[in-house]
């Protein structure tokens, strides 16, 4: 089992940068692809950005591609995502998920864990 708690998440204006982080419990969390999707009001969540287990490949929506990173420090258990440029179109609620499978997928089908979100505001 795996517990995942984002934090990170504000009310910033356009061009600014945010770091959202995934903190995550569970002693097999290092072997899990991690995901951050996003949901906006009245929209479809959607993928933002995966990572997997050993960090060494990444994807990425086209829409924030050049402006987002996703991180992991297995460690301390805790994913990243860093966020640059920020748009008006950023904002949405922010969530992390843990995929057992270790493949680098992009539909939430795919994820088993999921946190509670974070809302990310960006003011224009």
């Amino acid at each position: 089992q795996v517990q995942l708690v984002e934090s990170g998440g504000g009310l910033v204006q356009a061009g600014d940068s945010l770091r959202l982080s995934c903190a995550a419990s569970g002693r097999t969390f290092s072997s899990y692809t991690m995901g951050w999707f996003r949901q906006a009001p009245g929209k479809e969540r959607e993928f933002v950005a995966g990572i997997t287990w050993s960090g060494g490949s990444t994807s990425y929506a086209d829409s924030v591609k050049g402006r987002f990173t996703i991180s992991r420090d297995r460690a301390k258990k805790t994913a990243y995502l860093q966020m640059n440029s920020l748009k008006p179109e950023d904002t949405a609620v922010y969530y992390c998920a843990a995929d057992r499978s270790r493949l680098l997928h992009v539909s939430q089908d795919y994820f088993d864990y999921w946190g509670q979100g974070t809302q990310v505001t960006v003011s224009s």
